[in-house]
């Protein structure tokens, strides 16, 4: 069986490590996972190009709303976030789905963060989409959410009206603001440096949320999640989303429970291969497990060694 990861650019996608890791791990010796560059124009032609030897696909953006359209069937939270990241081929047609908001939701797990009682997150874009879904099937009935633009914003308003949340806009500045109430969960879903105004306040203040996921991982730890750790917040990385996502993702195509600690192996290794490799003068590659901080504190907790994948739902 074949899949593949498509987006562009890809190259440096990390899909492949996990989802090959898997197929070993559980004696698929014959399914093959492939990066593939791919555009939103010729995105149709490559899905209904492939045959029954195909499995599935991963997708990247801008291509998880652009294959909407080309689906016989979108569950629930694809539906409500306006894209699919995944594709699966089967005999009665396409089926696309949001894996994404079980990686948000798996990598708060992971860190021990408990049932919200207030969020934020920062950025309206499509993985804020995501995170709003995550954090509803996680008990919130809303987010705040802080954005520079509020005309960007309808994506995220047309989730929450989906799925019965409230969303409450708020402006760039309240990053910043020393004032502003601090929630039990923060989202950035920005690149990194873009929330830095709030990793400055949460050096001044030592005020953080209980948890916070940072969806960067490249450069690995950003100044938020550095802040966030040093105030005390439980810290979830990119790289859980993605190996967690990635997992749902496996067990989608395959039909069979996700190798979750061959995959994550895996994808540590590659991150730390790539770090070693030489680089430019300057260059930083994601994932980077840096040493610890002077007094021996790590960068951001640790997965405990006692804390059991969440439960995944049945697809």
């Amino acid at each position: 069986m074949k899949a593949a990861v498509l987006g562009k650019p890809i190259a440096h996608s990390l899909s492949p490590v996990l989802h090959r890791a898997a197929y070993d791990a559980l004696g698929f010796t014959d399914w093959t996972y492939d990066l593939v560059e791919c555009d939103e124009e010729s995105l149709a032609e490559f899905v209904n190009g492939r045959g029954p030897e195909w499995a599935g696909l991963s997708l990247t953006m801008p291509l998880k709303r652009t294959v909407l359209p080309l689906l016989d069937h979108a569950d629930h939270l694809a539906t409500a976030t306006g894209g699919a990241n995944t594709v699966v081929f089967r005999p009665e047609g396409r089926y696309g789905y949001n894996t994404d908001v079980q990686g948000i939701v798996d990598a708060f797990a992971e860190a021990g963060a408990a049932t919200p009682g207030s969020v934020t997150i920062i950025g309206a874009g499509a993985t804020a989409c995501s995170a709003l879904a995550a954090v509803g099937e996680m008990g919130a009935s809303g987010a705040d959410v802080v954005l520079r633009d509020e005309s960007r914003a309808d994506g995220l308003r047309a989730t929450a009206e989906r799925l019965g949340l409230t969303v409450r806009l708020r402006p760039w500045a309240d990053l910043a603001d020393t004032d502003a109430p601090v929630p039990d969960l923060l989202i950035s879903t920005v690149p990194a440096g873009a929330a830095d105004d709030y990793a400055e306040r949460l050096r001044r203040t030592q005020h953080a949320p209980a948890a916070l996921l940072d969806v960067v991982y490249h450069p690995w730890p950003t100044p938020l999640a550095q802040a966030a750790a040093a105030a005390g917040a439980a810290v979830a990385s990119g790289y859980a989303m993605l190996l967690h996502q990635a997992a749902a993702q496996v067990e989608l195509m395959t039909g069979k429970p996700a190798p979750l600690e061959a995959m994550r192996e895996a994808g540590e290794a590659e991150l730390a291969r790539r770090v070693a490799r030489p680089m430019a003068k300057g260059a930083i590659v994601s994932g980077a497990q840096p040493g610890p901080r002077p007094g021996g504190r790590p960068p951001y907790p640790p997965r405990p060694a006692n804390l059991a994948p969440a439960p995944r739902r049945r697809h």
